[in-house]
């Protein structure tokens, strides 16, 4: 169970993204209850569950759909509920069936990407987990990545920082960004980071090499030097793209200021005081293990969201947004800072924009101006039928594309 001082962290309403099964016309979500629902893509009628399928009152995220399995995670001990993978067979609605990989005895180490769990083409889902307590021989996985088999959900490999004490005394969360998932060459890849502002690329053979501690590549530190908890470091996702040659791409949404310890982009396009995207691509060393070289960084963004790719166009949402949680700030989570309330966190807010960035050199080729009335939070882009799709703080929905003739 959260602390007291923690409760704010947990939802008054429906917080996973729903997901859509396409073929059969059923929408299904999660209720506040836990319970996962199948409604009817045409009238609302419910023609799955209600069944439980979490703890009432959790922390959910985005839910994902795969084979006729839907696969959610949990974060922060919302409800009591305990972090971990969560997956439930929708094929028979008589006999659905539920299936759990823990991470932590309680609410520690949460998996709360917002994107949900990644699910990757080698059949494998993976996460990554929160500050927690790291003893791999007492089944706990704080701050590391995880992979699971995608029909059983039993772990299958795991990959933890070496300094993953250090994560977890300063609050450092890789738990808070989904990792992407692309094939390179011959190989299959996963990139992922979190606050403190590194990037691990990780073979999804061995994540972790034969100690579990060492990845193919880390980058150095590309942002957050004030060791910060809240408004700096990388948040949300990393998205990949694979060009018309073949070589792999790997964008990255930073928050802050660049690290004095960032490596140099060739291409720079601008001030980035509040954040900005970075884009890497993959090569390929003289020992021949892929690296993350630099490729460029774009103009200033006011709290970034994941990227999506389409057409060689990145596109990528400044969201205008306030995220410090507490009046102080500082390197530590602690009791005697004062916790801003909603009104506060309304203050020093900016329209969130829309752009389209060339994804070779991050050069704008559009953005929205004032097209958006307001702030978005915690959320990103979707990307269908040559439209992008995006949501404020207010709950409107803006959709961009091109004009008709």
């Amino acid at each position: 169970m959260p602390k007291n001082e923690d409760m704010w962290l947990c939802p008054q309403g429906i917080n996973a993204t729903p997901t859509i099964d396409k073929a059969g016309g059923i929408i299904y979500a999660i209720a506040l209850d836990g319970r996962l629902y199948g409604l009817d893509l045409g009238t609302g009628r419910t023609r799955f569950g209600p069944i439980q399928f979490v703890p009432p009152f959790s922390k959910n995220w985005s839910l994902n759909l795969v084979d006729g399995v839907i696969y959610t995670s949990l974060s922060q001990g919302c409800g009591s509920a305990q972090s971990g993978l969560y997956s439930m067979d929708v094929r028979n609605p008589f006999r659905p069936l539920v299936r759990v990989l823990l991470v932590s005895e309680r609410g520690s180490a949460g998996i709360w990407g917002r994107g949900g769990p990644v699910i990757g083409a080698d059949r494998r889902v993976y996460g990554m987990t929160g500050d927690g307590e790291f003893d791999p021989a007492n089944q706990k996985y704080g701050s590391s990545v995880i992979a699971a088999s995608l029909k059983e959900l039993e772990l299958k490999d795991y990959f933890a920082p070496l300094n993953w004490r250090d994560v977890n005394k300063y609050d450092w969360d890789i738990g808070c960004t989904n990792p992407v998932w692309f094939a390179h060459k011959n190989r299959t890849l996963l990139a992922g980071g979190g606050k403190e502002g590194v990037v691990y690329l990780m073979d999804t053979a061995e994540l972790g090499g034969k100690d579990h501690h060492t990845p193919l590549f880390t980058t150095p530190r590309l942002g957050n030097d004030e060791n910060s908890f809240q408004g700096t470091g990388i948040w949300g996702g990393l998205s990949a793209w694979q060009d018309d040659k073949g070589d792999s791409w790997v964008y990255v949404p930073m928050l802050g200021p660049v690290s004095k310890h960032a490596p140099k982009f060739p291409k720079t396009n601008g001030p980035n005081l509040n954040g900005s995207v970075m884009a890497f691509k993959v090569a390929d060393s003289t020992g021949g293990k892929p690296v993350l070289e630099p490729a460029w960084i774009s103009g200033d963004f006011k709290i970034p969201e994941p990227v999506v790719i389409a057409n060689g166009v990145v596109f990528a949402l400044s969201s205008g947004e306030n995220v410090n949680q507490t009046r102080e700030g500082g390197v530590i989570f602690a009791q005697k800072q004062t916790m801003l309330n909603d009104s506060q966190r309304k203050e020093d807010t900016e329209r969130a924009v829309l752009y389209a960035l060339d994804a070779k050199t991050g050069k704008v080729l559009y953005h929205s101006g004032n097209a958006i009335d307001t702030w978005v939070h915690f959320s990103g882009l979707a990307l269908a039928n040559g439209q992008v799709y995006a949501v404020d703080s207010n709950s409107q929905v803006y959709c961009f594309g091109l004009k008709g003739k």
